[in-house]
C-alpha cells in the first residue's frame, strides 16, 4: 500500500465538485480498489476518521472512513476501515454541534458546526453493491463532512463568515512568509 499526499487549504482541487466513479456491470475495477486501499491507509496515517478523494487530488466521489470511529484504537487495532463510492445523502433530519470539527486538509483549524443528527446515505461499496443506511451521532457527522468534500466544500464554510475570514487571513499571511 501506498501513503498519498493530502492536499490542504488553499488548494484549488478541493473546492471542485466531484465526478462519479464508473461501475460497469456492477463491478468495481482494481485501480479504483487500490486507491481506496492507499486512501484507507493514508487516512489512518494522518491520523484521521474520513477521507475523500479530493483530498488527495482525485476529484471523484469515494470516501473512506474509520469503521470504529466512535471506539478508542483498542477496540480498532487491525484498523478496518470501510469506503463508499458515489455517495450521496438522500434523507437528512435533527440538528446536532459537531464539537471541536476539523480536517487534514484545512490545518490548524478547528470549529464547532452545525451539522443534521441523522442522515440516511446511498452509494455502493469498494465491491460495487449497491448500499442505503442510516446513521446518527459521529457517524452522521463524518458522512456530511466528507461528502462535502465531494462536492467541493470545506468545513469552515459552514462557520461564521468572520471566522472563515480570520482563517483565509492567517493562511494567506503564512503562504506569504514561506514564500520569502
Amino acid at each position: 500500500m501506498t501513503i498519498l499526499k493530502i492536499l490542504q487549504y488553499p488548494e484549488a482541487s478541493l473546492l471542485q465538485p466531484s465526478g462519479p466513479v464508473e461501475i460497469t456491470d456492477g463491478k468495481i475495477d482494481d485501480k479504483i480498489r487500490t486507491l481506496i486501499k492507499d486512501m484507507g491507509e493514508t487516512m489512518f496515517q494522518a491520523p484521521g476518521v474520513g477521507l475523500a478523494a479530493p483530498q488527495i487530488g482525485i476529484n471523484k466521489r469515494i470516501i473512506v472512513y474509520d469503521a470504529m470511529a466512535e471506539g478508542s484504537e483498542e477496540e480498532n487495532p487491525d484498523k478496518k476501515f470501510k469506503a463508499l463510492v458515489n455517495p450521496e445523502i438522500i434523507k437528512k433530519s435533527g440538528s446536532i454541534v459537531s464539537e471541536n470539527e476539523a480536517c487534514l486538509s484545512v490545518p490548524d483549524f478547528k470549529s464547532n458546526v452545525k451539522r443534521f443528527e441523522s442522515v440516511t446515505v446511498k452509494g455502493e461499496n469498494a465491491e460495487g453493491e449497491k448500499l442505503e443506511f442510516n446513521v446518527e451521532g459521529i457517524f452522521a457527522i463524518i458522512m456530511q463532512h466528507e461528502i462535502d468534500h465531494l462536492d467541493g466544500i470545506l468545513f469552515f464554510e459552514r462557520v461564521s463568515s468572520l471566522k472563515r475570514r480570520m482563517y483565509k487571513k492567517r493562511i494567506a499571511k503564512k503562504l506569504k512568509e514561506s514564500e520569502k
